[in-house]
């Protein structure tokens, strides 16, 4: 039968952690990367010191039991974007 929406790229579907230039680091799963940005759905944001928590003790509470969704759908721009990685490979 195939893959569905090969076009969204490998990514596509994975949760992932979107590093930025700024204090905010998103999760959520991949729908895709374009050249605008990252579009991620289902996901959480991170601003340093939000909760008392630093990024690196977010991150591995995130991968190991999720995230609460605060957004269904977002655009983080392309400008603004350091990195995205798997969050499985923390």
């Amino acid at each position: 039968m195939g893959t569905f929406h090969q076009d969204k790229g490998e990514l596509h579907g994975i949760t992932v952690v979107v590093d930025t230039h700024g204090e905010e680091t998103w999760v959520g799963r991949c729908d895709t990367v374009l050249a605008e940005g990252v579009v991620l759905l289902d996901g959480a944001v991170h601003k340093e010191g939000d909760n008392d928590r630093g990024k690196q003790q977010w991150l591995e509470r995130a991968a190991k039991f999720g995230v609460w969704k605060t957004f269904d759908r977002v655009l983080v721009p392309a400008q603004q974007v350091t990195s995205v990685r798997r969050l499985a490979e923390l």
